[in-house]
């Protein structure tokens, strides 16, 4: 039943061969990895004019130097992801440039703040979303965490069925609104140029407005710099572009970029234009589609994708996430289970493991993520920051031709980034400061991961000389039974030929029932097999064999002999059936695993009904 549903929700499984067919091409690759990035033109500019209207309206003209500072960040991220796109085409981003050029300690901070980003990512964007949908809708107002969940679990289980699948269905969305916001511009624009507008109260640019600080503009970029969030993730998915794969994902990334500045220069120059300031009920993008359209079917068009492209942004965290989580896990980072691929060749215990961190997000504040943007803005200049320093020092070692060049381009990228981290950090220290203590711990976790696997490997390593090992004189099998079962019968069987007969059964019993008639029993099944009874006052089997074992086996090691624990098990037809057993092997199992110098061996008796 299970593997039918299974079917029926996320397909058929896919073969090895079949993972070339799982590459994307620019057009896709677009709509899936930059709806993150473009999505933040629908709040990005209304966090300007926010931050400017504590001071009133004619403060609005700011947002048009400040939108140009942005644009120059935007410029200088481009370039030089560009760069590690290039020198880094096997992905990894931030991750890999940090680490191979500033260190280990540097690459795990950058990786990271990057899966951190993208937890945050998918409960900012699906939180958002959940919000404008509501809005339309306010007799859901109660459902709107539930409505959260439920997008959280649909983007979710697009992303099991497969890469080209999530990109096929989910490209729409986005094409529809970028096609929406730039018909909004166009026509908007051509108003303006023509003056078929209302004319509207605002200050001429280079006014000088009372109560306007330095403060204020750096706090106003700052929130405007939330709008290049998830421009790095292009990078991190390299490998999922066709080939060659590199020069596709540059592509996607100047086209991206190129769409992004075009869209946040229009909406913020509109919204200067006409006069749009931030309201509790509205957003200024729905303001501006009102007052150029006015209350028509296109009005509507741009609200209902701008719903969409919110909520699809949180499809770039769960085609980002799994391919830095593998990139790590391969480094031994993180649990090798996020290098394994599903049935349909995704990473899909990344995938769960991402939905079910946002929706824990969700829940735990109640669908009002506001407090999360900040965290969320500065979590991704830090990897931007140590992506450009680490391009920087790759130049100076390996110089390339042109590498000056390619050295001020990062140079740049790292000196612009690092500014704007320290100003979010200044700024927004009161709502930023915990992942200042978060992310070193995550750090501190991933070293002690990577530890384990070190420990493991050094003390698994088949280096030793197989005539120095050991050899003892005996085998000695245990077998623990409750009494006298096909199973049971199998089981000694087997331990007479593993260990030639040296076989003790060992059997628990709680007084009461008859113990020499079991003795007598067990004579005419097995005369050549001792049989040990243990009591039990407390009625607990696992305890009576487990101290029988370990005296048994301090005898072991004194006498040069290895103990062999042979527990039958038998294994139901249904697994529903094990509900209405004590499941006494597997507790037995878990407990006899971790003794010294204590073998254990499973005998399985399949039922047949």
């Amino acid at each position: 039943m299970f593997n039918q549903f299974k079917r029926l929700i996320i397909g058929q499984p896919k073969k090895n061969r079949e993972l070339k067919d799982e590459k994307i091409s620019k057009f896709k690759g677009l709509a899936i990895l930059s709806s993150d990035a473009l999505s933040s033109v629908a709040y990005g500019p209304e966090q300007i004019l926010i931050t400017l209207s504590i001071v009133g309206a004619l403060a609005t003209w700011y947002t048009l130097p400040i939108a140009g500072a942005v644009l120059i960040l935007l410029a200088a991220l481009i370039m030089s992801y560009r760069q590690v796109i290039y020198a880094y085409p096997k992905g990894g981003g931030a991750y890999m440039v940090s680490k191979t050029n500033l260190g280990e300690k540097w690459g795990l901070l950058a990786g990271g703040s990057l899966l951190v980003d993208y937890i945050l990512t998918v409960a900012v964007s699906i939180s958002s979303g959940a919000d404008a949908f509501v809005a339309a809708f306010p007799s859901l107002y109660d459902h709107k965490v539930l409505i959260a969940c439920l997008l959280v679990l649909f983007i979710l289980v697009l992303n099991l069925r497969g890469l080209t699948e999530s990109a096929t269905v989910l490209s729409y969305p986005v094409y529809l609104f970028i096609i929406g916001l730039v018909v909004l511009i166009l026509i908007g624009t051509i108003r303006v140029a023509t003056g078929n507008i209302q004319p509207h109260m605002h200050a001429s640019v280079g006014t000088a407005v009372p109560g306007v600080t330095l403060f204020l503009l750096l706090k106003a970029f700052s929130s405007g710099a939330s709008s290049l969030t998830g421009v790095e993730a292009i990078s991190n998915a390299v490998t999922n572009f066709r080939e060659p794969s590199a020069k596709n994902a540059v592509k996607t990334l100047i086209a991206m970029g190129s769409i992004l500045a075009f869209l946040l220069v229009g909406i913020v120059g509109l919204a200067y234009v006409y006069g749009i300031m931030p309201q509790t009920e509205t957003t200024v993008l729905s303001q501006l589609a009102m007052q150029i359209f006015g209350d028509n079917a296109a009005f509507y068009f741009v609200q209902a994708t701008t719903v969409m492209i919110l909520v699809l942004a949180a499809n770039t965290g769960f085609t980002a996430f799994p391919m830095l989580a593998a990139s790590m896990s391969k480094d031994k980072y993180m649990p090798r289970m996020f290098t394994v691929r599903g049935d349909r060749l995704g990473y899909s215990n990344s995938i769960i493991i991402l939905g079910v961190l946002a929706i824990i997000l969700i829940i735990v504040f109640d669908g009002m993520t506001e407090d999360l943007i900040p965290l969320y803005a500065v979590g991704v200049f830090i990897p931007f920051t140590l992506a450009q320093f680490g391009m920087v020092i790759k130049w100076i070692h390996e110089r390339p031709k042109n590498w000056v060049s390619k050295l001020s381009v990062n140079l740049l990228g790292g000196i612009v980034t690092f500014i704007v981290f320290m100003i979010l950090l200044i700024t927004k220290f009161s709502q930023v400061w915990p992942i200042l203590i978060f992310l070193p711990f995550v750090v501190i976790f991933f070293l002690k991961i990577n530890k384990h696997y070190r420990d493991i490997a050094e003390q698994l390593r088949s280096d030793i000389d197989v005539h120095n090992v050991d050899v003892v004189d005996r085998n000695l099998a245990i077998v623990p039974i409750t009494s006298i079962t096909t199973a049971v019968d199998k089981s000694i069987y087997y331990a007479q030929m593993l260990a030639n007969n040296d076989v003790i059964a060992v059997h628990v019993s709680f007084g009461d029932e008859d113990e020499k008639a079991f003795q007598e029993k067990w004579k005419r099944h097995f005369p050549d097999v001792r049989l040990v009874i243990l009591h039990s006052e407390y009625r607990s089997i696992i305890r009576p064999i487990s101290r029988f074992i370990d005296k048994i086996n301090r005898k072991a090691n004194d006498q040069n002999y290895m103990i062999t624990v042979v527990i039958p098990e038998f294994i139901t037809k249904k697994r529903w059936h094990n509900l209405l057993h004590n499941q006494t092997s597997l507790r037995m199992k878990l407990y006899l695993i971790y003794q010294k110098n204590v073998n254990v061996c499973t005998i399985p008796f399949k039922l047949k009904k």
